[in-house]
């Protein structure tokens, strides 16, 4: 959205929110602004508990959207990404210590 955490905090404690910022954050979350106007605590645990007992990789929000992800794939997927970015910062550690290494030798 372009703004600052502290902004979205602020927005977080507000009890109400002006249309035109609602537009922005449902546009942001790929929501539509009538989700979140009607957004309730069962429907949370509702898509919950179809995404965690479901067998399909989509979930139904209220009937007025649907996700085609399942969050534990996204999950390992980012948990995948990680081991590839520490491996390829070893290497580059491992890299710069070998010209260290090298660079030592040719003092001695």
């Amino acid at each position: 959205m372009g703004i600052s955490q502290q902004s979205i905090s602020k927005m977080e404690q507000n009890e109400t929110i002006d249309d035109a910022t609602l537009e922005r954050v449902a546009k942001a979350l790929g929501l539509s602004s009538e989700v979140i106007r009607n957004f309730t605590e069962e429907g949370a645990l509702n898509v919950i508990a179809n995404t965690f007992n479901s067998h399909e990789n989509s979930v139904s929000i209220g009937y007025q959207s649907t996700f085609n992800f399942n969050p534990i794939d996204k999950w390992i997927e980012a948990i995948e990404e990680n081991k590839k970015l520490y491996e390829a910062l070893l290497t580059a550690e491992r890299e710069k210590v070998a010209l260290l290494e090298r660079m030592l030798e040719k003092k001695k």
